[in-house]
Formats: structure tokens, sequence, C-alpha cells
């Protein structure tokens, strides 16, 4: 593998973790219970989803920690797919990751927050929601473009508040809620954990979690990645794990779960019902403000994959190009536009469970990566090794498998689109892989 040039690293524990965070915590946890809670009619089943979401998403952090400080380089998935198994794979994974894991949710988040926004100012209509989207992408975009160091400063500043935000809504709502709603069960707890609704309703959770491996992402410009990746990852995730299973109890516990079910603003329904109907406009902001970090952190991470991509192909290396003290150009631009064209064209809802299944695959393959690794290079230094491996990566593989088989059983529709789209992107991966050598081989 030839030398490439290294992204100046800026990025402390603090800023790696509160990326995490604000990855994570977008729309999905405001909405996915009352999918739960239709199809699984057991309070205490829900909150177990809402923890094996957590415990999955913290095995899975466990295990990319060990390879993106073994490994610490930007790109999340295309450098540790490309260096463990193979640079058409990590290209495929990284092409994906691009549009599906970045892209697309900036897109929602940006239609979602356009959609709060008219919760807080009752006279904004449809096409005022659609210029807050679009100035949110293009504001985002040009703050991480032209200034690295603002870009993070912001970054920081709003996911410190929305946690701040979240954490006061749940010792404020839980308190006023009636707990006893979370011990309501129609059906056994174990049956209803067994079941392949519980199952396919993980499928929406582990959207609500992703963004748990964003700190992998930016290990090229983390200082001492060694030990500066692995702790984010495991820091980012457990916090939004507690403040999620919080959130999750004070929706149970603030309303009855008839009604709940079925319906997508579940922070608003609860909130109404412990606060009274002006409640409804305060989580609005709660939810809009939260999303505005949500959509910074993918607008941050996702051009880095690119970048990435960039040094490794000479004949893309234009990928490369930074602004002196900026983010990476064309990566940045080029998510701004994608984004831009799926906020003002796309329903995002439909494709929820298919997000969710591609991004599943790929992490899985990633945290098996683990195995492949210290199989293939025994003498890779490896500054931190997974806590509780094989056992934590076998969990997190189980449960990964676990919730890919049941949604594309339920839900065939998911496994065309999703096999279309690797398709299309081994297809990609042939074309640039054919057009220019790339610099990145196995060793």
């Amino acid at each position: 593998m030839s030398e490439r040039p290294e992204a100046a690293r800026e990025l402390g524990v603090r800023t790696a973790a509160l990326l995490v965070v604000a990855s994570m915590i977008g729309t999905g946890v405001f909405t996915t219970t009352g999918f739960l809670v239709r199809d699984v009619p057991s309070a205490p089943a829900v909150l177990v989803a809402w923890l094996v979401g957590g415990v999955t998403a913290l095995c899975g952090a466990l295990a990319y920690g060990e390879l993106a400080a073994a490994l610490p380089e930007n790109g999340g998935e295309y450098a540790l797919l490309s260096r463990v198994y193979h640079p058409a794979l990590g290209l495929v994974a990284g092409l994906v990751s691009y549009v599906v894991g970045f892209a697309a949710p900036a897109a929602a988040s940006a239609i979602a927050f356009g959609k709060y926004l008219r919760g807080v100012f009752p006279g904004l209509d449809e096409t005022g929601a659609s210029i807050a989207a679009v100035v949110l992408l293009v504001g985002a975009a040009t703050l991480h473009l032209t200034t690295s160091r603002g870009g993070r400063g912001m970054q920081d500043a709003t996911t410190l508040v929305k946690l701040g935000l979240l954490v006061l809504f749940v010792a404020l709502g839980l308190p006023a809620g009636d707990v006893s709603r979370l011990a309501h069960a129609e059906v056994p707890l174990v049956d209803a954990v067994t079941s392949a609704p519980f199952a396919s309703g993980l499928v929406f959770v582990a959207y609500a979690y992703t963004g748990w491996n964003a700190a992998a992402y930016v290990a090229g410009e983390t200082r001492d990645p060694g030990r500066n990746v692995p702790r984010a990852l495991a820091l980012g995730t457990a916090v939004v794990t507690l403040v999620y299973l919080g959130l999750n109890a004070t929706f149970l516990a603030g309303a009855p779960a008839e009604s709940l079910a079925g319906e997508v603003e579940v922070g608003r329904i609860a909130a109404v019902s412990l606060f009274g109907d002006d409640a409804a406009r305060l989580v609005s902001a709660l939810v809009a403000w939260g999303l505005v970090s949500n959509v910074g952190a993918f607008l941050f991470a996702g051009p880095r994959i690119l970048e990435a991509i960039g040094r490794d192909y000479p004949r893309l290396e234009v990928l490369t190009r930074r602004r002196v003290g900026g983010g990476p150009i064309v990566g940045t631009l080029l998510l701004l536009v994608l984004a831009l064209a799926m906020a003002l064209t796309a329903s995002f809802d439909a494709l929820l469970i298919y997000v969710g299944v591609l991004l599943s695959l790929f992490a899985g393959l990633t945290a098996a990566g683990v195995f492949v690794s210290r199989f293939r290079e025994p003498e890779l230094v490896r500054p931190y090794r997974t806590l509780g491996h094989p056992w934590t990566t076998s969990i997190f593989l189980a449960l990964t498998l676990w919730m890919i088989a049941h949604a594309t059983w339920r839900e065939p529709v998911v496994a065309a689109w999703a096999g279309g789209t690797l398709v299309v992107g081994l297809g990609l991966a042939a074309w640039l892989r054919a057009s220019t050598k790339p610099t990145r081989e196995q060793t």
C-alpha cells in the first residue's frame, strides 16, 4: 500500500463523541415507537427493543473501535473493508454509504426540520418549510466547507444543547406521567420479544441508532486515534442509549398506548398529554433544534468518504481538494446536491427499512472484519482490542443478521431494492477500478 497524505489530526475525543451523538439523535427516536407500539402490544417489550438496539450498537462500536484504532484513516466502512477484505468491497460500501447513509438521511432530516418548524410557526406553509430545509442544508454545507474549526465548534455547541434539552424533557416528563403504563402488556414478554414483528421493529430501532459508527469516518483527523476513536465510539453510543431509554419511557408513561400506536409524532402526542396543548410547540422546537446538529453531522462526516476514495484512486485526486482550513470541496458539494434533490423530490418514509437493512449489512461485514483481520494480519499493531470479543462481536453479528432476515422476509421489496442498490454499487466500483488503478491494494 502506498503512502497517502493524512489530514491534520485536530479532533479530540469530545468532538468525535459528540459527532456520534449528533449523527444518532434525529427523527428516529421521536417516530419509531409508534410503529413498535402498534406491532408489539407490550410496553416492556418496546423498552427491551430500545435496549437491544443500544446493546447492538454498542457491541458494533466496540468492534469498529479495534479496526479504526489499528487503521486510523478517514472513510469509515470504505477504508476498513478495503483493507480487511478487498478494495472492491470497500468501494461498494463507500459509495452506498455515501448516498444511503449520509445524503438520504441528511435529506430526510432536512425535510423533518421543515415540518417541525411549521409546528413552531403555524403560519409557515409547505413552501416555507421546503425553503427552511434548503437553507439548513446549504448553511450546514457552507459552514463545514469554509471553516473546519468553526464548523466543529458550532457542531459541538448545538449537540450539547440538544442533549441538555432532551435530558430536561425526560427529567420533567417521566415523573409527570403514569409510570404504571410501563408495565402494560397484552402478551407475555417472552412471546413479544421472540415474535417476527419485534424483529422487524428492531430495523426501525436500528435506523434510530444509525450513526453510532460516525467517529470511524473521521479517524484520520482524530488525535491519538488508538485511544480516542474507540472511546468516542463507545461513549457516544452509551450516552445515546441512555437518552433513548429515558425518552421512550417518558413517551410510554406520558400517553396511553392506543394514542401512540401507529403514530409518527409520538413525542408531540406524549408532550401534549403530559403538559397540555402548548407543549406541542415546545416539542417541535426541540426536535427542530436537534435536527440542525443531525444535518450538520451528516455533512461533516459524509464527505470524508469521497475524500478517502480520491486518495486511493489517482485519477480521482480532485476529490481530495480542500479549502485552506475547510472541509473536502467535492464531497461536500456533491452531498449537498444529492440531499437537496432528495429533499425537494422524495418522501423518505418509504425508504426507512431499506436504509436500515443496507447500513446493517455493511456494518455487519465491518464488525466481522475483527475476526478476519486477526486471522489474516495477526502482526498488525492493535492499540485497542475489542472489549468482550468474541462474544460482543458475535452478539452484534447475530442480532444484525436476525434483523435483516426478518425484515427481508416480511418486506420482500426491501431485498429487491437493497439488491438493486448493491448491483449499481458493484457496477460503479468495477468501472472506477477499471478506469483508474487504485493505490490501495490488499496486504
